[in-house]
């Protein structure tokens, strides 16, 4: 029976494996992103060795096969995705974490209000304000971690946990206001 495999460059290609389970390192794709990603998966089966009768066949007579394919190929978008990231953000109410995802470690930037603050970090607006004019009692704060595990990895567990991927912005706004404020108002 037939797998495919990653090779050293990340790309797929294809070996023999004896009955091998391969689960997926990130997440499977939803079938509504796979719509999305058609031609690219189309590339991706072609790439591989795999025409499009192929893979009508393997469809119907090898289900287990099929999803396999999908999980090796979910891995692939998942980590050229998460390769190219440079931050990401966790945004609640009384709390920002903004992180700065470099080749060997993350810089965080944060910011806490009171618990007993009226404020609310999901509001854009009143962000938007703290950031411009910090409230008392804003306590913003940086510290920074080498990975524990594969880079990828551990930007994917933070994308799990709520954090979205952006371009800096928020990182660099609270990098200001933390020079500005020496970290404590």
């Amino acid at each position: 029976m037939r797998f495919l495999n990653f090779n050293k460059y990340g790309l797929l290609t294809n070996i023999a494996l004896a009955n091998k389970s391969i689960l997926p390192k990130y997440k499977l794709l939803t079938s509504i992103q796979l719509l999305e990603l058609e031609q690219e998966f189309v590339q991706y089966l072609i790439l591989n060795g795999i025409a499009a009768d192929d893979w009508v066949k393997i469809n119907d007579e090898s289900p287990e096969r099929a999803q396999k394919i999908i999980e090796l190929f979910s891995d692939v978008v998942y980590e050229k995705i998460l390769r190219k990231t440079r931050f990401i953000k966790l945004v609640h109410k009384h709390s920002i974490r903004c992180f700065q995802c470099l080749e060997k470690k993350m810089v965080m930037m944060g910011v806490n209000l009171p618990m007993d603050s009226s404020g609310d970090f999901t509001d854009w607006k009143y962000l938007e304000k703290s950031m411009q004019n910090p409230p008392n009692g804003l306590k913003v704060f940086t510290a920074e971690n080498e990975y524990s595990k594969a880079r990828e990895l551990e930007i994917f567990e933070w994308i799990q946990q709520g954090a979205i991927i952006t371009k800096g912005s928020l990182f660099k706004t609270i990098s200001l206001v933390y020079a500005s404020t020496s970290g404590t108002k």
